[in-house]
C-alpha cells in the first residue's frame, strides 16, 4: 500500500477503514504530497518536525497544524512522500468521537484533519507509529468511485490535482469543484 508515490496510495486510502485504539471510519478524503512538491513539508529537505516523513513507508506523520490542531499523514514512497487523511465517515468509537469533540453530529466529528484526529484521539505520541499495528487498524474496502481536484488549504502548487474523495459522500471536509464536461 505504501510503497507506492503519494498520489497513488491517496487514491487507494479512499474507501479504506482506519482505526485508532477502535475508533474510527471509512476514509472518504486524502490529499498527496510529495518530497519535491513545493506544498509539502518536506520540500526543503528533513527537520526536526519532518523526520517521521522521511523515514519508512507505513508510518505516520503526525503535526500540528497552526500550532492548534494534530493532522495525521502516511508516509509513502519515495522518502519525503505522505497522504494527509482529510476526512473519515465515522462506523466505529462514535461515543467516544462525540465526546471528544463536544458534539453529536456525526457529521461533523471527522469532517477535515483537525477535526479527525481530535475524534479519534491521535497527537504527537503517534508521530512515527506504524500504521499496520496498534493503536492502528488500516482495512482494505471495495472498490469505490473517486473524485479528483486541487488540495486545500495551501499557498503553493494550488493547482496540483492530488486532493481525492469518494464520490457521494456527505463526509468530504469541503465539497470538490464541479467539472465542466
Amino acid at each position: 500500500m505504501f510503497q507506492q508515490p503519494a498520489p497513488d496510495a491517496a487514491r487507494a486510502l479512499i474507501g479504506m477503514l482506519l482505526l485508532a485504539d477502535g475508533v474510527g471510519g471509512i476514509i472518504v478524503e486524502t490529499e498527496a504530497y510529495a518530497r519535491d512538491d513545493p506544498a509539502s513539508h518536506s520540500f526543503t529537505g528533513p527537520t526536526r518536525r519532518t523526520v517521521a516523513m522521511f523515514g519508512p513507508p507505513g508510518h505516520a506523520y503526525v503535526y500540528r497544524s497552526y500550532g492548534v490542531h494534530w493532522c495525521l499523514n502516511m508516509v509513502t514512497t519515495p522518502p519525503g512522500s505522505a497522504v494527509l487523511v482529510r476526512a473519515l465517515e465515522p462506523v466505529a468509537g462514535l461515543d467516544a468521537m462525540q465526546a471528544r469533540r463536544g458534539l453529536t453530529d456525526i457529521r461533523l466529528l471527522c469532517r477535515g484533519p483537525g477535526r479527525l484526529c481530535q475524534a479519534l484521539g491521535i497527537g504527537a505520541a503517534l508521530d512515527g507509529a506504524v500504521l499496520d499495528r496498534p493503536p492502528f487498524v488500516l482495512q482494505r474496502g471495495p472498490a469505490v468511485p473517486l473524485l479528483t481536484g486541487p488540495r486545500i488549504g495551501i499557498t503553493r502548487a494550488v493547482d496540483v490535482p492530488w486532493r481525492f474523495g469518494l464520490a457521494g459522500s456527505r463526509f468530504l471536509s469541503r465539497p470538490f469543484p464541479k467539472t465542466l464536461p
